[in-house]
Formats: C-alpha cells, structure tokens, sequence
C-alpha cells in the first residue's frame, strides 16, 4: 500500500508517496495543494499517510534544493523497478546531473548510446512520476533551449526550478523566453 503526504515548498504544495521507505512518486505544485493531492493519490494509488523517517529525510533534501541549497538528492531511494529498463535508465543518468547544472536529451542520448534516441529520451522524461528527485527540468534542448515540461506550469515552472538551483546564472532570456548564451 503507498502513502502520500504533501510539503511545503519555494514553488508551493509539492507532493510525495511512497511504499515502505521507497519513492514511488512525487508531484510539483498545481494550481491549488488539493488539485496536487488529486493528481498524486490517483498516479500513485496512494491514501494520506504520516512519512517514515527515510521520507521525512527526502522531503527535507527536496526542499532545501527548492529554496536554493545545492542539495545532493542521490541518496534517496527510490522504486525504479516500477520502471521499463530504458526509462529507468534515463531517469539514473537524469539523477546524475548536478544542481546549477544542464544537460540536453542529446547528452543523455549520447551516455545511452545512440544520439538518435534524443527523442525517446524526452518521452521518457516527460513522463517522470519523480520530479525533483529525478531532475527532468535540468534537461534542456539542444544549444540550451527550453523545451516542454510537463508539470504544472510548464516551462515557468522549469525555468523557475533552473533559476533556484543557479542554472541560468551567466545567462540571459531571450524574446521568446529560451536559454541564451550572454554575448
């Protein structure tokens, strides 16, 4: 059976669940922290629940890294047998990057083998059940533009989660709201 409680974040209500002391799932804020519980009790089949020490650790960790702290969140275990093994291993070298730090789908597509998985790779993370632990808003188009996020919000919510962890310092916005290189 998996639990799921809400915590308080820079961004808003973020959500977690979890079975035993595995993530199985988290949630970025919605529109309002009940909208948030909706949509992660019903992807994680998951009831209200307290969190077991391993899960207070986690949301601890997570919103440290949500109020600017360059935190390491690889330690948190989380249940990636629940995963097809592509997108398992998408979301390990996802986990791999660190705060302040981006990547494109082409450089997970590349450690994976084969820069023409690009695409796929991008599916996978526009499915993750395990934003923040598993960094999908770190991962950017080629030549650092911001591409589609699924969460709430979309690419301002991404844009603001790389502006927290200081991944756009040194860089401008431009017209359209991308990623530019300062010239």
């Amino acid at each position: 059976m998996a639990h799921f409680a809400l915590f308080s974040t820079s961004l808003g209500s973020c959500g977690i669940a979890w079975r035993d002391d595995l993530v199985v799932a988290t949630h970025l804020p919605e529109e309002t922290p009940a909208a948030t519980s909706t949509r992660l009790a019903a992807r994680a089949h998951a009831t209200p629940g307290d969190p077991p020490r391993e899960i207070e650790q986690a949301i601890a960790s997570m919103t440290r890294l949500l109020e600017g702290e360059k935190t390491d969140l690889g330690d948190i275990a989380c249940d990636f047998d629940q995963f097809e093994s592509f997108a398992a291993n998408v979301y390990n070298l996802a986990r791999a990057i660190p705060p302040g730090e981006t990547w494109t789908y082409g450089d997970i597509a590349h450690e994976l083998g084969d820069i023409k998985l690009s695409r796929v790779v991008g599916r996978a993370l526009g499915r993750n059940p395990i934003p923040i632990i598993v960094p999908c808003h770190r991962v950017v188009g080629a030549n650092g533009k911001l591409t589609g996020f699924s969460a709430f919000g979309g690419i301002d919510t991404k844009r603001e989660m790389l502006r927290i962890e200081g991944a756009m310092a040194g860089e401008t916005m431009d017209l359209f709201g991308d990623l530019a290189p300062e010239r």
